[in-house]
């Protein structure tokens, strides 16, 4: 059976409501409420009046203390035996002894509660610090769209995307496109998945892009190794926070990031790249990530990815000393450098390679064979992913068409054909759950073939 992946964006309105809710509950005092309610088995004042209008509570000393306690705390005491014994003889024939044992137990009673409410006081102020000490965190992790970020644009119509582009947002630049201008003026300052509508007033999803959409829309000189295949790549050598990775061909830098990401602040990633153009190239591409990340969270990515303009084949003497978890090679000819990285792999260690097409491969396989490294080729795979179409069945007007029930006799069907009519021009809100039909089917503009992992 095929897994199948979906990945929905949302917008930021619902984190846009919980900062307003967040602000007004700074403005405003909390209060804190406590809701009792009576569970006792005593007649109450209300069921009293509606059975005898005229009747009256038996005086005593305890009736007036019971009452007052009532009011406060909003609800009764629960009763002992006695005291149910003694509801149900008449009052006027209690002795005094019955009223003081009442009178005791009140006293006592209502000491208690009034300890047990002085508790909550304590636990209250906490909850609030909690959450006030949250709301910071959160306003803190997020930050508002700002000049010097690089952002996202899309547009869609009919489920489809016309138009992506990622940008640097600037002061009095412009978002040029085929659907309108925008002004970069009133992006800055809003959160990000805001929709702004353009020149020509057509809606634009303005957003940060993740670490897969910067890699993929970012300024490139080589073709870089799409994040379909880093994500195997990563997988394959087991990459790990804090391992050491050897990367050779930093092309575009778009493996150098997730190799970043993969072993954190306490790894560390040596990417050789035998081209200046390209070196240069991966190095802007990185800094330019980093300075995003900064505005985005307030906080510094690490910078862990040391980069070198130099052939990996004649340079032992820049790994002289270290030593690798793992390497990842996306060269023309790996099985060249093979003798020289080797010697400064783990034992047990993985090195993957990343090439174009299978011929490629087979000069690989063929440079193990003549050689005496102690390497064995476990894997030779292609990563294939499939997109699809999914969507609710629509008639020709734009309605929802719905699953119609088998009914056995043809009478009621021309009886409820009124109903249906009508049906069929209701808002998606009435139409019930699950009398939809849906539609799916393979996306037409599919992924080409990327590239062989070994």
């Amino acid at each position: 059976m095929t897994h199948r992946l979906t990945r929905v964006c949302a917008t930021c309105l619902r984190q846009q409501r919980l900062n307003n809710k967040y602000v007004d509950a700074r403005k405003t005092p909390t209060i804190w409420t406590h809701v009792l309610r009576n569970f006792s088995m005593a007649p109450s004042s209300s069921d009293r009046n509606s059975d005898d209008p005229d009747a009256t509570a038996p005086p005593g000393p305890a009736d007036s203390h019971s009452s007052r306690r009532a009011l406060l705390l909003g609800r009764r005491r629960p009763l002992s035996p006695l005291e149910r014994v003694s509801q149900l003889l008449p009052q006027d024939s209690l002795s005094k002894e019955v009223w003081e044992l009442r009178e005791k137990k009140a006293l006592g009673e209502a000491e208690t509660e009034e300890q047990a409410q002085e508790v909550p006081t304590v636990g209250e102020s906490q909850v609030e610090d909690d959450a006030v000490t949250q709301g910071e965190e959160t306003e803190r992790m997020e930050q508002m769209m700002q000049f010097g970020e690089t952002l996202l644009a899309e547009y869609r119509r009919s489920r489809r995307v016309e138009f992506r582009k990622m940008f640097l947002l600037q002061e009095g630049a412009k978002l040029q496109s085929n659907w309108g201008f925008l002004p970069h003026q009133t992006i800055a300052g809003l959160p990000s998945g805001s929709v702004l509508r353009t020149s020509v007033g057509l809606p634009m999803l303005l957003r940060r892009p993740s670490l897969e959409e910067f890699s993929l829309f970012m300024k490139r000189g080589p073709a870089i190794s799409y994040p379909k295949d880093i994500s195997a790549m990563l997988m394959m050598m087991d990459v790990s926070e804090g391992d050491t990775v050897l990367e050779s061909g930093s092309g575009s830098g778009a493996m150098s990031l997730f190799l970043s990401r993969a072993v954190g602040s306490r790894g560390r990633v040596l990417s050789v790249e035998v081209r200046k153009d390209h070196h240069r190239c991966s190095v802007l591409n990185y800094q330019r990530w980093r300075s995003t990340w900064k505005l985005r969270r307030g906080e510094e990515w690490p910078d862990n990815v040391h980069f070198h303009n130099s052939d990996l084949i004649n340079s032992a003497h820049l790994l002289a000393g270290q030593s690798f978890h793992s390497i990842a090679l996306d060269m023309v000819s790996p099985h060249l450098a093979l003798p020289t990285v080797v010697p400064h792999l783990h034992s047990g260690a993985v090195c993957a390679v990343y090439l174009a097409n299978i011929t490629q491969i087979i000069d690989l396989m063929e440079g193990l064979r003549c050689s005496t490294l102690p390497l064995v080729c476990e894997r030779i795979m292609e990563v294939q992913y499939r997109d699809w179409l999914l969507g609710p069945s629509l008639k020709k007007d734009g309605t929802f068409n719905q699953r119609k029930p088998m009914r056995e006799e043809t009478s009621e069907e021309d009886e409820n054909s009124n109903d249906e009519e009508n049906e069929e021009h209701t808002s998606p809100k009435q139409i019930p759950f699950g009398s939809v039909p849906y539609i799916a089917r393979p996306h037409p503009e599919q992924f080409s073939h990327t590239g062989e992992l070994g």
